[in-house]
């Protein structure tokens, strides 16, 4: 039996035997959630709004990114009924609180604790939960409808193409549901996924998940460029949530007043580098691959970080910014004027067997449409991008993030409408 099936028959006992299903929504913590009479918390962001957190909100300094399959025999009640008690959870552990109504220290001896308990203690250290609906869930690879969703499947929400030279792992891409829980305090990152799974127990399955740290993208002017494992800064000309016209036009979605409004489209993909490699290149070509300078982020064109780009400017050996440069080919020029706000992570999970470094980028890009915005993008740098040399992408997936929650409501609402 598939993990998937195995879930699913634990499903039917796990909905009637209590993880919390109605009464859970129907008690005390859906006034809170309801009302957002939380208590004040240290550093927490709010959970209830027109946007989902954790698109243009500050970039966090850790990431924990989980992808879910919903189990056989689950129907549309009971993942309503999911995404409800999702919502409650996270709008507690948001603001610092446990994802269950009861303290661990008040809760039932001969029952499990509601909460894990691993964050006791801890602030929320900003933490942001941000929910999406894979292609799967309207309609699954058998082709079944599940959930009665098929027709509201957004026509931007297609499945990503094959793109040259990635080497994609099909246990590291996709899934019918994702979380991305981001937070400056890696213990409250992964306590928010773990929490969230084990109320999912028997109705979804975790497919796959990454840990990330070390932001390599600005979300806000006030933050900083963050520097990728390559030893570069990355993401200076990432859209600003001060950017309020850009990010209007390039990252929200469903203007035209369908379930999508006001939400976003997440594409992920799983960048390992070849790091052994990488650093054994010269400066010179270290720079040239990239078309920046390594120590100040500047253009080779000339200026400081935040300088035009001039693509036009040519030494004697030919452009300054050679014509295969990534951030030539991945400039809004290059591409329709096409632009992404980003939220990527570093990640190290350990080594090969031949003891290289299994680390890289866990690239992360909000927009209004892949069909515009990533997907040409990548394609022109699959072609031709000279950091190919450096990196193969293994893991990939594309999420439809819908809007906001209000306050009484619960994630995803507006689909099931």
């Amino acid at each position: 039996m598939s993990r998937r099936g195995l879930f699913g028959a634990l499903g039917a006992g796990a909905l009637g035997a209590g993880v919390g299903a109605a009464a859970v929504f129907g008690s005390d913590v859906a006034v809170q959630a309801a009302t957002g009479n939380f208590p004040a918390a240290a550093s927490a962001t709010p959970f209830f709004g027109r946007h989902q957190a954790g698109i243009t909100t500050a970039s966090q300094d850790r990431l924990y990114f989980a992808a879910f399959d919903v189990a056989d025999g689950m129907d549309r009640a009971g993942l309503i009924q999911l995404l409800k008690e999702w919502t409650n959870a996270s709008a507690r552990m948001t603001q610092g609180l446990g994802a269950g109504t009861e303290p661990v220290s008040a809760g039932d001896y001969e029952a499990p604790p509601e909460d894990t308990g691993e964050a006791l203690g801890l602030s929320p250290a900003g933490l942001t939960i941000t929910v999406g609906f894979g292609p799967s869930l309207f309609k699954d690879a058998a082709g079944r409808d599940r959930f009665g969703i098929a027709g509201r499947r957004p026509a931007a929400l297609v499945d990503l193409p094959a793109f040259p030279g990635e080497d994609l792992i099909a246990g590291s891409s996709n899934g019918d549901l994702c979380v991305q829980a981001c937070s400056d305090d890696p213990q409250v990152a992964v306590h928010a996924i773990r929490n969230l799974s084990r109320i999912a127990f028997g109705r979804a399955v975790m497919r796959w998940s990454q840990l990330g740290f070390g932001r390599t993208s600005s979300t806000t002017r006030a933050q900083v460029t963050a520097r990728n494992l390559f030893g570069f800064k990355d993401g200076t000309s990432n859209l600003k949530a001060e950017d309020t016209e850009l990010v209007n036009r390039w990252v929200w979605a469903g203007r035209e007043g369908d379930w999508m409004r006001d939400g976003s489209y997440l594409t992920v993909r799983k960048i390992q580098m070849r790091i052994e490699t990488w650093d054994h290149q010269t400066l010179s070509d270290q720079e040239a691959t990239i078309g920046r300078t390594k120590p100040q982020g500047a253009p080779l064109s000339g200026g400081t970080e935040y300088s035009a780009l001039n693509f036009h400017a040519k030494g004697q050996g030919g452009p300054l910014i050679p014509t295969d440069a990534h951030v030539r080919l991945a400039h809004p020029t290059a591409n329709g004027g096409a632009q992404l706000l980003r939220r990527g992570y570093n990640f190290a999970d350990g080594n090969d067997d031949l003891g290289r470094m299994n680390a890289g980028l866990f690239f992360a890009a909000y927009q209004r449409d892949p069909r515009t915005q990533f997907i040409p993008v990548q394609t022109r740098l699959a072609s031709s991008d000279a950091l190919n040399e450096y990196t193969v992408h293994v893991g990939s997936g594309i999420f439809a993030i819908p809007p906001g929650v209000e306050r009484g409501s619960y994630l995803g609402a507006p689909l099931f409408a």
